[in-house]
């Protein structure tokens, strides 16, 4: 018998305000990080906002929502993630009072996604920092961002609380380690940072998500808050009993983000960590009490897998990935040099189970590719099997995770309208079911046209995932 997905299972798409929102300067917003990124989230920021910066129009859902979310309700959704922009509801993040331009803009969203049964599943920080956070305060190094943050999130809770059932306190939360200004809006070189300031910083996030959670609970009983972790299984590069050891180290260092959420308190193997790199952290016991707060479910992103070695001289650095890791040398890339491990995903889901017995929802999984758009019998398309494969491959995968017992809550697949990259800043770098029209240079004219994996989606959709093969 073939194991099928749960009844109410929320499959979906996912996307970022940076990245295909647009508006950047329009109805009160104020500049985020992302507004001086033009490069991408490894690249050094500008001034101001600069003509190359793709994000700042992005793929213009800020005019054009009500069409995208009538496509994605043709394929089915039952979910839609979105982040809010926290420049658009406070322009600079340290106002007293929020700006209701940006407010009413959501309202109008989430009206449109009720219009289709459509849920939000709304990320309250999605790499985009406003500006002044970052260049006034230094970003989440300050303790001060606490309380801006828990201001924002009463705001989002109070308005919306009645139409928004799913959020999500901050996205991968864990890459501020690797990207300390796209992901904690951090204005201080990484080279002058040292582990303590990055641990800091995270410590500030960790008990703001706390609060948030809380909070969320007090103001909405209905309401359910999940954690977001970039997830990376590591293996151990040969069976090497010192490869297995480094494979471990390795996955505490990410594990570490979900204990903090789903058991309240700091891990023993994090606190020998900073006692063997004399890191020692500013942590009140109001913290503590804060840090109980745990969430409902966990969420994450799913790309790739890496290896880990004890021997520096074995394997090669993989390339593509912001978590470091040797490559697995049984494994294909795609054309970023992301490693494709659809088995993966099942390793993830049962790890995670395991440990939190919390719900699972897998928020980001995707294929970016060089799509080409073509003409068929005066219909333009994209003939992305490719993309068909990797998504029906992983998506198994998960199909075999729950019938090994993972409880898991629904599936939002990364891109799901193409939309401008996080880490490059390419428009050519796509994900989505459907393509739209822009070039890395800005020109196209945005128009939205179905790839062909947008009937192939909503056939899974609409057979709860019976269709896989």
């Amino acid at each position: 018998m073939t194991t099928t997905f749960p009844e109410g299972f929320l499959w979906g798409g996912a996307t970022a305000a940076n990245q295909f929102e647009g508006g950047y300067n329009e109805g009160g917003k104020g500049l985020s990080i992302q507004d001086v990124m033009p490069q991408g989230g490894m690249s050094p920021s500008t001034e101001g906002p600069t003509a190359d910066n793709l994000k700042l129009i992005g793929i213009d859902f800020y005019h054009r929502y009500q069409e995208d979310i009538a496509l994605f309700a043709e394929m089915g959704f039952k979910v839609f993630r979105l982040s809010i922009a926290w420049s658009r509801i406070f322009p600079k993040g340290d106002e007293e009072t929020p700006n209701e331009e940006g407010l009413a803009f959501y309202d109008r969203v989430f009206d449109e996604l009720a219009k289709y049964n459509i849920e939000p599943l709304v990320t309250i920080s999605h790499y985009e920092t406003p500006l002044h956070l970052a260049r006034e305060y230094n970003g989440w190094t300050s303790r001060e961002l606490i309380g801006f943050y828990e201001r924002y999130c009463r705001t989002l809770f109070e308005r919306y609380g009645n139409r928004v059932k799913y959020w999500l306190t901050f996205n991968e939360i864990n890459s501020v380690l690797h990207l300390p200004f796209m992901s904690g809006g951090i204005e201080t070189p990484k080279s002058e940072l040292t582990e303590a300031d990055l641990y800091q910083a995270v410590h500030h996030e960790l008990v703001a998500s706390a609060r948030a959670t809380r909070l969320a609970h007090e103001l909405m009983p209905d309401a359910q808050v999940g954690c977001m972790i970039l997830a990376m299984p590591t293996y151990p590069l040969t069976p090497d009993p010192a490869d297995v050891v480094s494979a471990m180290n390795a996955l505490h260092m990410n594990y570490a983000f979900g204990d903090i959420h789903c058991r309240g308190e700091y891990p023993g193997y994090l606190l020998r960590y900073f006692r063997d790199n004399g890191i020692e952290l500013d942590i009140t016991a109001q913290d503590r009490e804060d840090l109980k707060n745990t969430v409902d479910f966990v969420s994450f992103s799913y790309y790739m897998s890496i290896c880990e070695t004890a021997d520096p001289t074995k394997g090669t650095r993989g390339k593509g990935n912001i978590l470091g890791g040797v490559a697995n040398p049984t494994l294909e890339a795609s054309e970023w040099g992301w490693q494709i491990d659809p088995q993966g995903l099942r390793v993830v889901l049962n790890d995670y189970w395991d440990r939190w017995q919390k719900p699972l929802f897998i928020v980001e999984n995707g294929l970016g590719a060089m799509d080409e758009l073509v003409d068929l019998d005066g219909t333009k398309t994209v003939e992305d099997d490719y993309r068909i494969s990797y998504l029906n491959d992983h998506l198994v995968q998960a199909r075999e995770a729950v019938a090994d017992g993972v409880e898991l809550m629904g599936y939002t697949t990364w891109g799901c309208i193409d939309m401008v990259s996080a880490s490059t800043a390419q428009m050519s770098k796509r994900y989505g079911f459907i393509y739209v029209d822009r070039n890395d240079d800005g020109s196209g004219t945005l128009e939205r046209y179905r790839k062909k994996s947008f009937d192939w989606y909503r056939g899974v959709i609409a057979s709860n995932g019976a269709r896989l093969k």
